[in-house]
Parts: C-alpha cells; sequence; structure tokens
C-alpha cells in the first residue's frame, strides 16, 4: 500500500533536516506524512511532504524577517499538524524550537512554573502558537509578566505569500536543532542541545533497529513535546517515508480504544509507548471492544521510557492475542533524551529476552542468574544490544572505573546520537556529557540509570537519584511500587511513588498512593494492606502509607511519576491526603484516621467563640481573594460581590481550590461565580464546616501523643501566619484579650 520512497542516501549525505524535507518534497511532493485524528476519531486534513515544506518556508521567513537566527522560540501548540509546521518553521530559519506543553488553566500552580523556568533558562524571545492559543492567552500575563515580554506570531495566520522569500539559512550537522527539556523525575527540567546530526544518526539507528520502510504505517499518540513523541512520531516516519496517523495523548489516555482501533482501521505496523500504556488498555478496553480489532497488521509495539514489567508483556499479549496480537511484536528498548532518543533494542520479530536473577544479591549490586520461577528470583526485561555505532560501558558511579560483569552499576554510552550538552550549563554538560574513563580517549554520556550487561543484554533495574538503600540494602522503588499496586483493589495502578526519609538519623521507607475513592473499602484496612504486602514482599518495613486523592500525584508532563516532588510534597505536609499512616518511634502506626488532618484554620476557628470565627474566616478569604486579584487586601471589601471586583472563571478556579485544600469544604463552583461577596462566603464556608453533620467522627486509640487543647490549637495557628497578615493580626488581638501565656502554651504545643 506504502507510496513512500526509500533514501537513496545514507544520513550522513544529509548535513541537516531541511536537506532532508526539501529532498522528499522533490521526490515525492504528495506523498501524504501525517493525518491527525480529532478527538482521536475523525480525520483533519493530510500534510504531504510538499505541504510541509511549504508551510516551513512561510514560518521560516516570517522568522527570518524578525531577525531571530539562533534565537530561541517556545513552541505553544496543542498536538496536531499546526506543530509540525511550526517545528519545521522554526528549522527553516535556524531558530532554536523549544517544545513546550501550553499551561493548563485549570492546573496553573503545576503547569506555568514549569513553562516559566523553561523561558528563563532558554532565553526564549518568541512564542509560536496558533490563534486558539494566542486569543485567551492574556490571562497568563498578570500571572506571568514574563510572557507577556515575549513576541506571540500565530503560525495558523502567516498565511501563503511568504513561502517565496525564504532563504537557505547556514544550518550544518552541528547546528542545534531544538532543546529538548528534560522531564524533571529528578530535578529541576534542563534543556538537551539536540542538534540536527544528532537527530539524522538517531533516526537512522532507529530505522534500522526497528526494520521499518516507506511501506511501515506508524500509529502515534505520544506528547510531541517529547522526545519519543517528537522524534520517533514525527520526525522518523520523515526520515524513512512512511505514513504516519497521529493522534493527541489525551485521546488516548480518555479512551485507549481509539488507539488500537486507529492500528486496526489504518493496519498500523509499528506504535507502541511506555509501560503503563499497555496496562491502561487491559484494564480499560471492553470485550465487546476488543471483538471489534484486528491487530495483526502490528509488527513491532516498542516499550520504553520507564521500567518494562514483564506482567505487561504478558497479560496484554494473553488479552489481545485473539485479535491478531503475537507476543513477539512487542519489542523493549532503552533510550533517553540526553542520547536524542534510542539507545539500544532488541531484535524484531524475536520474543522479548526475560531473565531472572537473584533478588537478594541484587540488592548487593551483585549479579547471579537464576532459573526462571526459583524462590528468590527477580524477573527483568532485557532492553536490547547496542548498535556497533554505539558504545555502553557499565560504570561504578563512585569510583568511576568500569564494573565487573557480575556487577550493578551506572550505564555510560558513546556514540554520534550523544547530544551537544544542556544549554547554557558548562559544568553540568563537562560532568554528565563528557566523563572520562582511565586509558580511553574518547568521552561518555553518563545516563543516571543502573544496569548491567548479560550476553550482551542489556538490563535496566533503577535510577541512580531514586535508589532507596535501607540498612546496607538495594530497594529500586519501582518494584515497591509495583508490590503497592497489587496489594488492594482500590489502589490506582501507576499512580504511586516510593522513597525514603531521614527519620532521626536513619533513612526510612515512605509509601504516597492515589487511591480511587469511590469505591466503598475501608481506607484503614487499605493502609494495612499496603503496609503487610510490602513487608512480605521486600522484607523493609514501611515508615509511612500515604493514600492520596485521585490525579494528585505529581508527574511530569510525559506521565513518569516525579518521586523527588512528591517527598518535597511529603515533607512540607502539601499532599491532598485522604488517610496518612505513619509510625511512631517504636513502630507502631499514629495518626491512623480516614480521614486527612484537620488544617490548621480550621483547628484555630474551632477554637474561636462564633463571632471570631466568621471575622477570622472573612479576614483570610479577604486574602485570598486579594492573591488571586493581585491587589492589596484592602481593596477587597467585604460586602462587595466577588464578581464585581473581576473576578473570573480561572481566578474562580484558583480560589475554590484554595477553599477546598486549605478548608477542606467544597461546593459547587458556581456559587462562585454569582454576586456572593466575601462576607456571604465566609458564612457558606462555616455552614460545612462547623455544622455538627460535617464534623469528623472520632475514634479512640492509644495515647502516643497528647492532643492540643482547643488553645494551643489556636496558637499554633498563629505561629503558622505571617506577621504582616490581617488574620495573624485577629487572633492576635483574641488571644490577648484571653491573656493566654504565650510562653507556657508555646511549651505545651512543643511537648
Amino acid at each position: 500500500m506504502g507510496t513512500g520512497l526509500a533514501l537513496s542516501e545514507s544520513s550522513s549525505n544529509f548535513s541537516n533536516l531541511i536537506e532532508l524535507l526539501r529532498w522528499r518534497t522533490f521526490h515525492q511532493p504528495d506523498q501524504p506524512i501525517y493525518t491527525f485524528l480529532i478527538d482521536g476519531d475523525r480525520e483533519e486534513t493530510y500534510l504531504t511532504c510538499a505541504e510541509l515544506d511549504r508551510q516551513a518556508r512561510s514560518i521560516g521567513a516570517r522568522l527570518q524577517n524578525l531577525q531571530s537566527t539562533g534565537e530561541r522560540a517556545l513552541l505553544l501548540y496543542p498536538p496536531g499538524l499546526e506543530y509540525i509546521a511550526g517545528f519545521f518553521g522554526c528549522l527553516y530559519a535556524n531558530v532554536i524550537a523549544v517544545p513546550a506543553y501550553p499551561p493548563d488553566p485549570a492546573r496553573l500552580t503545576r503547569t506555568l512554573p514549569r513553562l516559566q523556568t523553561m523561558v528563563a533558562d532558554a532565553q526564549a524571545t518568541i512564542v509560536l502558537p496558533t490563534n486558539e492559543i494566542l486569543s485567551p492567552a492574556e490571562f497568563l500575563f498578570d500571572q506571568a509578566p514574563d510572557l507577556r515580554a515575549l513576541k506571540w506570531l500565530a503560525t495558523d495566520a502567516i498565511g501563503d505569500k511568504l513561502e517565496d522569500d525564504w532563504r537557505q539559512p547556514q544550518v550544518t550537522r552541528d547546528t542545534v536543532a531544538f532543546l529538548q527539556y528534560t522531564s524533571g523525575s529528578t530535578r529541576t527540567p534542563r534543556g538537551v542541545m539536540v542538534s540536527h546530526g544528532n537527530l539524522l544518526h538517531n533516526s537512522e539507528l532507529t530505522r534500522q533497529a526497528f526494520g521499518v520502510t516507506p511501506e511501515s504505517i506508524a500509529v502515534i499518540w505520544l506528547p510531541p513535546y517529547h522526545d519519543m513523541g517528537l522524534i520517533g512520531g514525527i520526525l522518523q516516519p520523515l526520515y524513512t517515508g512512511l505514513r504516519c496517523v497521529l493522534m493527541s495523548p489525551v485521546s488516548f489516555l480518555q479512551r485507549p480504544f481509539q488507539w488500537l482501533q486507529a492500528i486496526s482501521r489504518y493496519g498500523g505496523t509499528v506504535s507502541g509507548g511506555p509501560n503503563f500504556a499497555y496496562d491502561l488498555c487491559v484494564r480499560k478496553i471492553t470485550p465487546e471492544q476488543r471483538e471489534t480489532l484486528d491487530l495483526s497488521s502490528w509488527t513491532l509495539a516498542f516499550n520504553g521510557a520507564e521500567p518494562i514489567r514483564p506482567e505487561t508483556i504478558e497479560r496484554f499479549t494473553q488479552t489481545f492475542e485473539p485479535q491478531g496480537f503475537q507476543r513477539q511484536t512487542f519489542y523493549p528498548c532503552y533510550g533517553l533524551a540526553e542520547a536524542t532518543l534510542f539507545v539500544s533494542g532488541g531484535v524484531k520479530a524475536h520474543p522479548p529476552v526475560l531473565r531472572a536473577f537473584d533478588k537478594a544479591a541484587l540488592e548487593r549490586n551483585h549479579v547471579i542468574e537464576k532459573a526462571e520461577g526459583d524462590d528468590g528470583g527477580e524477573t527483568f526485561v532485557g532492553c536490547g544490544q547496542l548498535s556497533k555505532e554505539q558504545e555502553i560501558v557499565i560504570v561504578d558511579p563512585e569510583g568511576l572505573t568500569p564494573c565487573a560483569p557480575d556487577q550493578i552499576g551506572e550505564i555510560w554510552i558513546s556514540g554520534p546520537s550523544i547530544a551537544l550538552g544542556y544549554w547554557d550549563k558548562p559544568d553540568e554538560t563537562e560532568e554528565i556529557f563528557r566523563a572520562r574513563l582511565p586509558g580511553l580517549d574518547k568521552t561518555f554520556l553518563r545516563t543516571g540509570d543502573l544496569g548491567f550487561v548479560r550476553e550482551g543484554e542489556l538490563f535496566v533495574t533503577g535510577r541512580i537519584k531514586d535508589l532507596i538503600i535501607i540498612r546496607g540494602r538495594n530497594h529500586y522503588p519501582q518494584d515497591i511500587e509495583l508490590t503497592v499496586e497489587r496489594a488492594h483493589s482500590a489502589v490506582r495502578p501507576g499512580c504511586g511513588a516510593a522513597f525514603s526519609v531521614d527519620v532521626e538519623g536513619e533513612e526510612r521507607l515512605v509509601v504516597v498512593q492515589e487511591v480511587d475513592t469511590r469505591q466503598q473499602v475501608d481506607i484503614d484496612e487499605v493502609a494495612n494492606t499496603i503496609r503487610r504486602a510490602v513487608a512480605e514482599a521486600h522484607e523493609v518495613q514501611v515508615y509511612g502509607v500515604v493514600l492520596i486523592e485521585p490525579r494528585s500525584i505529581p508527574k511530569t508532563s510525559s506521565g513518569k511519576i516525579q518521586r523527588h516532588a512528591c517527598r518535597a510534597d511529603f515533607l512540607a505536609g502539601t499532599l491532598p491526603v485522604v488517610k496518612a499512616s505513619i509510625l511512631d518511634v517504636t513502630g507502631v502506626p499514629k495518626e491512623e484516621s480516614s480521614a486527612a488532618p484537620e488544617p490548621l484554620l480550621v483547628k484555630a476557628l474551632r477554637a474561636l467563640p462564633m463571632k471570631e470565627r466568621q471575622a477570622l474566616l472573612e479576614a483570610h478569604l479577604q486574602e485570598q481573594v486579594a492573591r488571586v486579584l493581585k491587589v492589596a487586601p484592602s481593596q477587597v471589601g467585604l460586602q462587595q460581590p466577588l464578581n464585581n471586583l473581576g473576578i473570573d472563571s480561572v481566578m474562580t478556579v484558583d480560589l475554590m481550590g484554595e477553599i477546598e485544600s486549605g478548608l477542606g469544604v467544597s461546593f459547587p463552583i458556581d456559587r462562585l461565580l454569582h454576586e456572593i461577596t466575601v462576607s456571604q462566603l465566609a458564612s457558606l464556608v462555616l455552614e460545612q464546616l462547623i455544622a455538627p453533620t460535617a464534623a469528623p467522627t472520632l475514634t479512640e486509640e492509644p495515647v502516643t501523643e497528647y492532643p492540643l487543647s482547643h488553645g494551643q490549637r489556636a496558637l499554633w495557628f498563629l505561629n503558622q501566619l505571617s506577621p504582616n497578615s490581617g488574620a495573624y493580626n485577629l487572633v492576635n488581638a483574641v488571644r490577648i484579650r484571653a491573656q493566654v501565656d504565650v510562653d507556657a502554651m508555646r511549651r505545651a504545643v512543643e511537648r
């Protein structure tokens, strides 16, 4: 069926991606390279090679008119064909593209700071959106004036008249094509400088490893803002000349069936994603939907970007084998942004390599193979072998010397796909991209991943910075997280984090896990079951089991769990807790209530007479309204309707989030959109907060800590407030009137 054209020249004969697209346009102008499915179902217009070239020249000419050569341009598009045109428009103008997620208005506190960090780090001067993104972007500027200062250029409004004004820039294989910002799963995101040569070399590696041809058909739902979606899903089809059917990642997450439906409908031969995607299909696709699928055309299902589970391979194969899917279609692979994308992969049409190793030895960084099924064994999935053009060594991350064959160490890589370094970070670039081994005259990339090689096969065991070491034993967080997933039906798969914290000089294990709050389960039993399961499987005591609300665990924009961010939220006490079971020094669980700890403001309210409650809450809400409006609290009248103050729907979402998280109450958001005043809002909150029906049920527990008195609770709250806030002054006045002995109470609080 394919009408593509194989490259008659190797990637080494192209100096940049502009030459590649121009070559495709000359030889096959009408070849439809990309098809985008709206809502994961309805088709959008095809994008042919000639059309992509024309749009890229128009955008490139407009950028050239801005004298922007070498500048950084933020790509702020939803997934779709406009994103592809904008990316190539940057390449055609020698402008360094910076792919980014458009900020989510409902989650600005999480998505906007990352965007601002990227803008500041890349020193971006231009933003390329569509009109659809540009029109409502004004609401961002009050909260992010740094974005207002950039040049905003809606590329879908440029038109066709500039294409002939384009002039081919001076671009070589070493020219930076774009900045791939790392996921931030272990630290602040950093911009990886990926060159045209890196992309061409890695595309050729992938073509050879995947065995794709112009006759292949790719079906891709992966986010185009990340290396797997951009390089594997957009650039690789253009490089090989194959047809690519694209869909939004949101469409896949909402209805995983649409992914497999597209493979079935278009006869897709190559597709894939992280491990969780296959598990999601098994859980969410109904037997009736499965009956409509034909997956016999699917010959390569790549699986990477996170630990690959043997159970996932088996479950997906068993579930979809009746629809024509074969086990040998699975293609485990390994890669990372710092190596452009692809590093290693298996042999196409060969079954995945599964090996069992002694679990106790692995905890001591030793590799001892066991027979599959033996007690004390742990099965790993191999991630394939490197190509001849790249070299891998396993290195002791402390001594920086090669490991023995039976040792686990850090994975180091050398080869032409290794990126140029981190943008504007020479010291980190030297440390990570220029590592050296004694006696070798070459540099290596330090991946930060742990693993080993057995019979030429690479096995990845985890991340150095995520490794949990308790009493001298290594515990990989992904293994503990898998145990937690299986412990109880109320646990939400793929939504947990395991990490360690220092407790009185000793490393202790903490598990944070989302739970399905819709299920009618004993939440205490869920926590106890998790604690038991981890102890039995890993012989380690869980210091803290923290069950949190659905869709609340910190994740990167590519869906990876941010264990370090989760740990920071745990230590800061900012997790949306449903249940927290923390051991005291004797190993006995404390705070075993089935609800989240009562917010400090609520503690203070309960300690005051009714009149002072209303005044305190009004002062608090007055400050919150002033915060979202970015005005002084004195400008917010207690009897003035909120909509008269200029509060819009985005600000309302922000305010509602503060009320829900800070006070533990909720009500329909449309109550805030009508003519409600701060005083009325305070009364509405108090109705829920103080009403007897809303009071939490207290259970008798062994006294391991003495509870605070009402006065102590009020003082505790006072100590948390800003001394410049109205709420602080109000509570302080109440304290003075009551003639509280502050020093005595402070000692009591500390006890």
